[in-house]
């Protein structure tokens, strides 16, 4: 692998409210061997940075790589082979916006995290989460209302691609549908707390698990060494879940001021989830969401920006989240700007920085350009402290992007 020496670059760390003008960063074998505010002797390559930002890559921890379509009921019966290829091109354009690392909270198991390591595909680093977990009737079941149910495919041996969720009921059900999503190489479990949008048969305020089915999720995971992060809505969902251990709280719109101190009295973290209600409410319908759907968006699309006040003065740490679907998922850098009408810049990019990492266990390794940290960085044109406009679009003002020591894609000779 080459090494790189960034000189005269304008350095973003996320720990610093201004940016550090004139350092140097070089990287060697995939890590960042040296930062300094001083000129840097090697003999690796040398790319001039100008002035130009270098920051680290940035972090999201809501992603659906294999939701190809907004119709996820529809997407459950496409080939599996049509749905994977879809995929390739979802991850390959969230590298080019700059995110060098996804958590994947539903979907993708650990054949796409492998075919992005052996190079088969373009992408982020993947955390991936395999199938969540959903009780019949859940967040996760997208069977219709029919006279009967039918199981979640078509014979015991089949798995289906499309599908971002299983369906297991009871502490035993639960706990084996835990272990084979570990055993598969999930690398945390995602559970359904509450009822959800793109579901058929949930309404948003609806329960999810039973304590008893959580704490034996949780010990599963935590057996493991991971954790479990929960599809939450309403506040009474979100403090049931996070009393029985669940670490991360994924949307949290309908939360309010006790249910924020209590995350934060449990050292809980929340993945705000924004863009994905605007492009839900703005282009769901004509983009195939069922019309059930629909009329479900604006109980939690309003609530949005006052959850992350409500968590911001509660000191719960929140963390980077998209969850868009289908051709949607072009809008993911527009986070960035919907959190930049509560939170300042600084507070945005440390989401998707610090903050992600610490979720994913990985401080000091990603979120960060500092000695020993993995190698993910981006160049930008603009100060993205000032305004997070510059980290918007389809990584238009990002002319380079290196994943892992890696560059994979490099303007900088056009600009």
């Amino acid at each position: 692998m080459e090494a790189v020496l960034f000189r005269n670059g304008a350095l973003l760390d996320p720990l610093r409210a201004e940016l550090l003008e004139g350092h140097d960063v070089l990287v060697e074998g995939g890590l960042v061997r040296e930062v300094s505010d001083r000129p840097i002797k090697s003999s690796a390559r040398t790319i001039d940075l100008k002035g130009k930002t270098i920051m680290p890559g940035l972090i999201d921890l809501h992603v659906h790589v294999v939701a190809t379509e907004l119709n996820l009921a529809r997407q459950i019966h496409l080939p599996n082979v049509l749905v994977t290829l879809r995929s390739v091109p979802i991850m390959r354009g969230m590298l080019r916006r700059g995110f060098t690392t996804v958590r994947d909270a539903g979907g993708a198991g650990h054949a796409h995290k492998r075919a992005i390591e052996e190079g088969l595909a373009e992408g982020p680093r993947l955390f991936v989460s395999g199938r969540a977990l959903s009780q019949t009737g859940g967040h996760g079941d997208m069977r219709e209302r029919t006279d009967y149910l039918q199981t979640d495919a078509p014979c015991g041996c089949c798995v289906r691609v499309g599908a971002l969720a299983r369906v297991a009921d009871g502490v035993d059900a639960v706990r084996r549908a835990a272990r084979e999503e570990l055993q598969m190489g999930a690398d945390q479990i995602k559970i359904m707390a509450s009822g959800g949008v793109a579901s058929p048969t949930d309404p948003v305020g609806a329960f999810g698990y039973s304590e008893d089915e959580v704490r034996a999720i949780v010990a599963e995971a935590r057996s493991r060494h991971t954790y479990v992060l929960a599809h939450a809505y309403t506040s009474e969902a979100i403090q049931r879940v996070v009393r029985w251990g669940v670490r991360t709280i994924e949307h949290g719109n309908l939360a309010d001021s006790e249910t924020a101190r209590v995350m934060a009295e449990h050292g809980a973290y929340v993945v705000p989830t924004l863009v994905t209600y605007e492009a839900l409410s703005s282009e769901g319908a004509q983009l195939g969401l069922p019309p059930d759907s629909v009329a479900k968006i604006a109980d939690v699309h309003e609530a949005g920006l006052r959850s992350l006040e409500i968590f911001k003065r509660a000191g719960v740490k929140m963390g980077f989240g998209s969850d868009l679907l289908g051709e949607s998922q072009r809008l993911q850098s527009n986070e960035f700007r919907i959190r930049a009408q509560v939170l300042s810049p600084a507070e945005v990019i440390a989401s998707a920085t610090v903050v992600g990492a610490e979720v994913l266990g990985m401080e000091n390794r990603l979120g960060r350009l500092v000695p020993g940290a993995l190698a993910d960085v981006l160049v930008v044109d603009g100060n993205p402290l000032e305004s997070v406009d510059c980290l918007l679009g389809q990584g238009e003002r990002i002319p380079l992007v290196m994943k892992g020591g890696r560059i994979h894609f490099d303007e900088l000779a056009r600009a």
